[in-house]
């Protein structure tokens, strides 16, 4: 039952992005136009903006196809990094965007342009609302889903820079300021660091297996060693292969020779503590009696 709600739940995602996608070339598309019949540099950026979103939404929406398929004998994790992936080039992307949003702020508050503003503030409108729309429509699988993330905040900092155009549109069209363009496009790409810098590192330890942020090593070895049988736990690699999955592989010593089937017993015991205590749902563990190798809990491979 539950896996047919995952399943479900894929599929919405799926759908969800698909849908994002649509409206996000539909506003792309707009404002290449609108810009070059404006003259407006700011409609422009905004479209390149709007591009990388497409992008984004298409290394996300491939991603999610990608986890579905099954594992095989060349692929036994199958595909459940792609996300993963998905989520580190996008925040790559953010953070190109925003240095180039900084670079064509700067070069315009040094070379104010007379713009059109009319088309300026109805095509800033309309992105508006079909970037809220696409927010909307990712926002639920934000919360748990690197990848998802990543293209709702791609969405989400559009969104922010379509309103920067929006006022920027107004203050040109009754006061003739345009250097506020410049000022609120500097805002939005610093936001931009700020988020995409969080989410390229979150994404660069999933990727480098580094240990969760929230598991204590010395903590699994003090939980483990309370069980009876159990003298030592060494050699332990713990990482997360996607948002779901949490992977153990270490060596225990026992202080017994004990036989395969009291092994399968606190074998139960082991995975019940590590899921429950620590979150970690896979584990393999190689055991040992009276073995002479190194009894670090860290031992370099």
């Amino acid at each position: 039952m539950s896996h047919s709600h995952h399943h479900h739940h894929h599929d919405m995602k799926g759908k969800n992005m698909l849908i994002a996608v649509i409206l996000n070339v539909v506003i792309t598309v707009s404002q290449v136009i609108g810009g070059l019949i404006s003259g407006s540099l700011s409609l422009l950026s905004d479209a390149l903006h709007n591009f990388s979103d497409v992008l984004s939404l298409l290394i996300s929406f491939f991603a999610n196809r990608l986890v579905k398929r099954k594992a095989s004998s060349r692929r036994t994790f199958g595909y459940k990094r792609a996300e993963i992936i998905a989520a580190f080039v996008n925040a790559s992307t953010l953070l190109i965007v925003a240095a180039y949003l900084i670079y064509e702020a700067i070069v315009r508050f040094i070379y104010p342009q007379p713009i059109e503003s009319g088309l300026v503030i109805w095509l800033a409108a309309i992105a508006i609302i079909a970037n809220g729309i696409s927010v909307l429509l990712l926002k639920s699988g934000s919360d748990h889903n690197m990848n998802i993330r990543s293209a709702y905040l791609h969405l989400m900092s559009d969104m922010l820079a379509s309103v920067a155009v929006l006022v920027g549109g107004l203050l040109m069209r009754y006061f003739g300021w345009f250097w506020v363009d410049s000022v609120l496009t500097v805002c939005i790409a610093v936001y931009l660091i700020v988020v995409g810098y969080d989410l390229l590192k979150d994404s660069f330890k999933v990727l480098m297996l580094f240990t969760p942020e929230d598991v204590d090593l010395n903590h699994i070895r003090q939980e483990l060693t309370i069980l009876e049988e159990v003298d030592n736990v060494h050699h332990v690699h713990v990482w997360q292969l996607n948002e779901q999955e949490v992977h153990l592989e270490a060596h225990i010593e026992f202080n017994k020779d004990i036989s395969l089937s009291q092994f399968d017993l606190i074998m139960v015991e082991i995975e019940r503590v590590l899921d429950e205590k620590f979150g970690i749902n896979h584990v393999n563990i190689q055991p040992e009696y009276q073995r002479d190798d190194p009894k670090d809990i860290i031992v370099q491979d």
